[in-house]
């Protein structure tokens, strides 16, 4: 059978990488690509190529027998199933997220990197989850779900960019639990800090409660966790839970290439040397790998979150600094974007002295 594999992105290079260890037997033929610009010529020596130069390749009766795997985000499902069904391809499997972290889930398992909180034993009082609580981070302009998820009583809702919501006219009341423009904050630096402006309110407001752990999710991404996890994370007594990383190719470096300038990131890299110099001889060791932790989403005990916080502020503040232009002059998520890189970077860096483990990241519709 023919197989091959739609998409050339983190999620399209990681199935691969996946299906290479796990089922060696499917050879893929090739990463199907609606069109070359910015994307690879081949990622590991298995060739991008166009669709419309495959199609051609195949009768009309030979494309029942080739096996697509559509390997992009969800939200573009329906528009790739039609686009591939026009070309007479019919027999795919679509990679959502649910599927995405049972197949990395299991390809890290057998790798033995980046640990499971699915394969923690239950020990202990396994009666008993630890107290706390993640913030499910929202916006004034997020689009409506079709299929928002269930959060469990110890989810509670954080509206963020208020004060740009506030200065619009936007009626926030109601929105959630709590708002990023109260107490300590920096809700007016949202424009570039996106959800890192809940992290830093929950760094300066909620860590004074009788939680052991805090966390963050999206209002449309969470992570894997059921109550049997919970316990695990207690009676293991977990540091930390991130979600699976992404596998980039060629590197991890290339995350930055499609959001943040090369200025910036020499800018970033030079500011972790000024502030960190101890972090400075890892970083390109670390980014010279291809795994790298999407999506600002973690729960940790709160000391850890705090000791992690401490560390990144400083480098995104010395960043909004020296760019050009400043950070006050710009909403480009830049800084976002980057928060990202930096931490991979710090939990690359203490992998050995902190206890992490991994879940899958849900994403809702």
């Amino acid at each position: 059978m023919d197989i091959y594999i739609f998409g050339a992105k983190a999620t399209a290079a990681g199935l691969y990488r996946a299906l290479a260890v796990l089922e060696p037997e499917k050879k893929i033929k090739g990463f199907l690509v609606s069109d070359m610009k910015g994307n690879p010529h081949d990622i590991w020596n298995c060739p991008v190529m166009l669709l419309d130069n495959v199609s051609g390749m195949f009768s009309d009766n030979r494309k029942k027998d080739v096996l697509i795997y559509v390997a992009v985000p969800e939200l573009i499902h329906k528009e790739i199933r039609e686009l591939l069904g026009e070309h007479g391809f019919t027999n795919l499997k679509m990679l959502d997220s649910r599927t995405e972290a049972g197949i990395m889930e299991r390809y890290f398992q057998k790798d033995g990197q980046f640990l499971s909180v699915h394969s923690l034993p239950l020990a202990g009082d396994i009666s008993v989850i630890p107290k706390l609580t993640i913030y499910a981070v929202s916006f004034y302009k997020d689009k409506p779900l079709n299929n928002p998820p269930e959060f469990p009583v110890y989810v509670k809702r954080l509206y963020l960019g208020c004060d740009r919501a506030v200065e619009r006219g936007v009626n926030i009341s109601g929105k959630a639990d709590f708002y990023d423009n109260t107490g300590d904050n920096i809700s007016s630096k949202n424009p570039n800090r996106c959800e890192m402006t809940a992290h830093y309110w929950i760094w300066k407001n909620r860590l004074d409660t009788d939680d052991e752990y805090v966390g963050i999710c999206h209002y449309r991404r969470t992570l894997d966790l059921s109550l049997d996890d919970l316990k695990r994370i207690k009676s293991n007594d977990v540091d930390v839970v991130l979600p699976f990383p992404m596998i980039h190719y060629p590197d991890s470096r290339v995350q930055h290439t499609w959001y943040v300038s090369e200025e910036d990131w020499e800018l970033m890299v030079r500011v972790v040397g000024e502030l960190y110099p101890d972090y400075e001889p890892v970083l390109d060791k670390i980014f010279d790998e291809p795994f790298f932790y999407n999506y600002n989403m973690i729960l940790a005990k709160k000391q850890v979150f705090a000791d992690y916080c401490a560390w990144l502020y400083p480098i995104l503040d010395r960043i909004e600094e020296l760019s050009k232009p400043k950070g006050t002059e710009r909403e480009d998520r830049y800084t976002a974007y980057m928060s990202e890189s930096l931490t991979t970077l710090y939990f690359m860096v203490h992998k050995d002295d902190l206890k992490i483990y991994h879940t899958g990241r849900i994403l809702c519709t």
